[in-house]
């Protein structure tokens, strides 16, 4: 029996010792997450140089590309928690089954999303406020960024499906790796050739291509995983598609949801200058290096809780989710505190225009006390998910998005003309609020499961 042969689940030492499980799951997911975040920042610094116009311009794309993430990202997730929860229950034939078909949702999410961008982008562009100045280099970056969205997409899906197996060590290597060419081709690419903001485009694209090579040589050439493809064999199943889906659409549309947000907030910011549309996006950047350390507590949680959940551990569900829950917040509080001290010197490292520095540092100290907030909303939606449903994180969004940001900064904006600040303000109020539903939902779903 080969190597690969004999690789086991890690049920049993998760079921063990839940804790440690949960940080041996977390740390790699962490460090591979900032890796990749590494590098937008890294993109974002290199662009900042080339002035207010070029961040603008990336910014304009990030919409598109948060729903392009959220329909991939979205059904990864619920690829993940079905392939924990088949593990969990000792069902190998569906656990690889479910992987199977992850990669027929990949191939039809980036022919479609492919198509629509090349064809339909620059239209987009326009539809979402992006003006006649800033619009040339904005398509510029979204018509070099499709080339590579196929391979980002798949590349997701690989992440995915070893998560939901418990293999975290892999996609964190495999980050570095990208993370290292897309930084050695981000100067290459914007100054060395002068492509500007398309130089970062075609960094990120080149990267995104090598790192979908190296997922598909170490998953179907060394066969490195528990998780096996016999695409030969692959018949389509009703019950994997409606257990993948049944978590994967609602966090898909919630990600989505979000994203439309981010295209409301940016047509309010253009109205007050394109240096807010500028702040808005540096801070997104900061904001996500924030949350490293709980998107890799909660996705450690969302594998976790599916074995638990497939096993019928209910106590140690329990114990788990709130012991992530409070790690959570305790990191966030730290960042929250060292953010609002030092917002000035982090701002600082974007960019140099004074303009987008006050508004950058006023966004920056107004949502870093909300952090700990959101890690709560964050973690306990990742653990309805591991629980095998989306739907509460889908209702949260729209309420925070739809029911209260979004209308609250159109008020502030049109009717009683507040400066941009007050934007940061509908984003903090939707942000408590959001917790508030969270913590409930959580707790009517364990008192649920105590009574079964």
């Amino acid at each position: 029996m080969t190597r690969v042969e004999q690789k086991k689940t890690p049920l049993k030492t998760f079921l063990s010792n839940p804790v440690k499980s949960m940080w041996s799951l977390a740390i790699p997911i962490m460090v591979g997450m900032g890796i990749q975040t590494l590098y937008t920042i890294i993109d974002m610094i290199f662009i900042g140089r080339l002035g207010g116009d070029a961040i603008a311009a990336v910014a304009f794309n990030m919409p598109i590309f948060f729903f392009v993430m959220g329909l991939s990202f979205g059904l990864g997730n619920g690829v993940t928690a079905s392939i924990a929860r088949f593990i969990g229950s000792e069902d190998k034939v569906n656990a690889d089954n479910s992987a199977e078909h992850a990669l027929v949702f990949a191939f039809i999410i980036s022919a479609v999303l492919t198509l629509l961008g090349l064809l339909y982008g620059k239209r987009i562009l326009i539809f979402m406020g992006c003006t006649k100045e800033i619009l040339p280099l904005a398509w510029d970056y979204l018509r070099i960024s499709c080339y590579g969205i196929s391979f980002g997409i798949f590349s997701g899906f690989f992440r995915s499906i070893l998560a939901g197996e418990g293999e975290m060590k892999l996609p964190m290597i495999v980050a570095g790796l990208g993370t290292v060419l897309n930084t050695i081709l981000d100067p290459i690419f914007i100054f060395y050739l002068d492509y500007g903001v398309a130089g970062a485009a075609w960094a990120t694209t080149i990267s995104q291509i090598i790192v979908w090579c190296i997922f598909v040589y170490m998953l179907f050439i060394k066969n490195l995983t528990y998780i096996k493809f016999k695409l030969k064999d692959f018949s389509p199943s009703s019950y994997i598609v409606l257990d993948i889906v049944k978590v994967g659409v609602p966090v898909s549309m919630s990600m989505i949801v979000m994203a439309l947000g981010q295209l409301v907030f940016n047509r309010l910011l253009i109205n007050y200058s394109t240096s807010a549309v500028a702040a808005y996006q540096i801070g997104g950047r900061i904001d996500m290096l924030v949350f490293l350390p709980i998107f890799g507590i909660a996705s450690a949680l969302t594998t976790i809780i599916g074995m638990f959940y497939g096993a019928n551990e209910i106590d140690k569900i329990k114990f788990i989710s709130w012991y992530g829950i409070k790690s959570s917040v305790i990191i966030t509080t730290f960042c929250s505190i060292f953010l609002f001290m030092f917002a000035p010197t982090v701002i600082s490292v974007f960019t140099s225009d004074a303009n987008i520095q006050d508004i950058s540092v006023y966004y920056l100290r107004t949502i870093s006390i909300l952090f700990p907030f959101i890690s709560i909303g964050l973690t306990i939606g990742r653990i309805l998910q591991g629980l095998g449903t989306g739907m509460p994180s889908l209702i949260i969004t729209i309420i925070r998005v739809i029911g209260v940001a979004g209308p609250l900064a159109y008020y502030f904006t049109f009717v009683l003309n507040k400066p941009v600040e007050w934007i940061w303000y509908s984003m903090f109020i939707s942000g408590i609020f959001a917790t508030f539903i969270s913590v409930t939902w959580i707790n009517l779903a364990f008192k649920k499961m105590s009574k079964v």
